[in-house]
């Protein structure tokens, strides 16, 4: 596939308005052609506008039309995985066989999205039929469906470059409720964002939609990402970034003259908890497991288990000594940009001035923006006194803290912020400990992980990628999974309407044949 560098809004290509930029190979130092093209406020505007005016069509679209137009997406994706993964590899510094996994594991989410469709079951169509006989009123017939919010603005992550990308789960869900798309692609990846950009504007040709159905625009800066937030036509936000950035974006869309949604995954450190049998039993196997999971993606993944909690007791220094080893033994990876690894350098020295020992750390890299491993150890009670300790590091550091008794494991529990996940390790003999601290962690996360760990995360039906604030500004939904739909559809209600107007989902022969609630009761049978 050629990379133009070009914005693509509709089936337009348009050329740079307010300047170019090149790609980082962070992993040489070193820029890579093309220059890719940066648009403003204007081209802001013009995808705006286009998805508006396909919003209508599209949200109108049949079930198989829809179903069919993201497996065209997913067999795209399938096409250019090879070629996607060697340019998300030049531009991240990650190894192209992952990426090619992640490739493929996009175009699962989209054909998963689609067999959601095909279902019909987000519709959620819900019937009330009408009773004339009730006393002392009579009641209407009262019909229910969701449908699609609106033209919904993606923001593409820089740690996933394609499953949290320009064809990531958040673009998938929301063209899966029917709403049109315009991403802002990130500017650590911009290879790939067009790759990935142009499989998609091409299933939308073959698939014969309004060509508003999906955009990709850039910008320098914050202007093109407030402009989007900010634009009248534009009914929602899905982000994934850090706490400073999404919040940003959360306020200035809660400040407009008609607020919308922002849906932003944030910040989380994903405690694990060792409880004192699993800890005398596996210790050792748990610290190694840990220690692994950190380090992945050069510890620059959401779901990286961050700080790990223990009681002083068996088991103890085996679980440390295998935490040391692991990080030990690894060398300095590439991160994933100059701006990360600048930031992870000033939280390793954060947590390093707040007193916390420094008991590991890996071997130098021969790279500029190679991040070097490290692992820190305080008491609980220090940790008590210093909450900035649970506050997020994105790289490869881990925080490993020696608890004095269950009365303070249950008190550190109660100290954490929201989560995106939080861990437990515990044997039998453990389950009453387990049980006093689940209602805790379940206040605090979207999920909650027993003797295994969060990272990776699976996308299926009951998979939740979400938790309460600053893991999210939203606990009630969820960023992965097939629930993510949920984000970008409202319900509207038909009352008393001649079966000829109403929608499909909702008319009394059931022409989808979906499965719908009727007086409550679940059937597929006529309404």
């Amino acid at each position: 596939m050629t990379l133009t560098g070009n914005l693509l809004i509709g089936a337009t290509e348009y050329s740079p308005t307010r300047g170019t930029l090149l790609a980082l190979d962070p992993s040489t130092d070193t820029t890579i052609e093309p220059a890719f093209a940066l648009g403003g406020i204007e081209e802001v505007d013009r995808a705006a506008r286009l998805a508006d005016e396909a919003f209508d069509s599209y949200n109108a679209t049949t079930l198989a039309v829809r179903a069919a137009f993201l497996e065209r997406i997913a067999d795209g994706l399938d096409a250019a995985a090879p070629e996607l993964a060697q340019r998300a590899s030049l531009e991240t510094g990650l190894p192209a066989a992952q990426l090619e996994g992640e490739a493929a594991r996009a175009a699962t989410q989209f054909r998963q999205f689609a067999q959601v469709v095909r279902q019909g079951r987000f519709r959620q169509a819900t019937i009330d039929p009408a009773q004339p006989e009730r006393q002392p009123r009579a009641r209407m017939d009262h019909r229910m469906q969701k449908i699609a919010l609106g033209p919904i603005a993606v923001f593409g992550a820089s740690n996933f470059p394609i499953s949290y990308s320009v064809a990531g789960g958040d673009t998938a869900s929301a063209l899966a409720a029917g709403c049109p798309v315009v991403v802002k692609a990130h500017n650590a990846h911009p290879g790939a964002s067009e790759i990935q950009a142009r499989v998609i504007r091409e299933a939308v040709a073959a698939s014969g939609l309004h060509e508003g159905v999906f955009s990709m625009i850039r910008g320098e800066g914050t202007q093109v990402g407030e402009a989007l937030v900010d634009h009248p036509l534009i009914s929602g936000v899905a982000f994934t970034g850090s706490e400073g950035g999404g919040m940003a974006l959360y306020r200035r869309a809660q400040s407009r003259p008609d607020p919308i949604p922002v849906f932003a995954e944030m910040t989380s450190v994903n405690p694990t908890f060792v409880l004192p049998d699993a800890l005398a039993a596996r210790g050792h196997v748990i610290g190694d497991g840990f220690a692994e999971r950190m380090l992945v993606n050069v510890g620059q993944a959401c779901l990286k288990p961050a700080i790990l909690l223990a009681v002083d007791g068996p088991g103890f220094d085996a679980l440390k000594a295998a935490m040391i080893a692991r990080v030990d033994a690894m060398h300095a990876r590439t991160m994933l940009t100059p701006g990360i690894f600048q930031a992870y350098r000033q939280n390793v020295e954060r947590v390093r001035a707040t007193g916390a020992a420094q008991i590991a750390e890996g071997a130098s890299g021969e790279g500029r923006w190679d991040g070097r491993p490290a692992l820190f150890e305080v008491s609980g009670a220090h940790m008590l006194e210093e909450p900035s300790l649970s506050e997020e590091v994105f790289g490869p550091s881990a925080l490993l803290v020696r608890v004095a008794d269950v009365e303070q494991l249950v008190a550190l529990a109660r100290q954490f912020r929201g989560q995106l996940s939080a861990t437990l390790h515990a044997d039998a003999a453990d389950h009453p400990l387990a049980a006093r601290l689940l209602p805790i962690l379940e206040r605090r996360t979207g999920r909650v992980v027993i003797n295994a760990f969060a990272h990776p995360q699976e996308v299926s039906y009951a998979s939740i990628h979400g938790g309460p604030f600053p893991a999210t500004t939203d606990s009630r939904f969820t960023s992965v999974g097939m629930s993510a739909i949920e984000r970008f559809l409202r319900p509207v209600c038909y009352q008393g309407f001649p079966d000829a107007l109403l929608p499909e989902a909702l008319r009394h022969d059931n022409p989808l044949g979906i499965w719908r609630l009727t007086d409550g009761e679940p059937a597929r049978t006529q309404a």
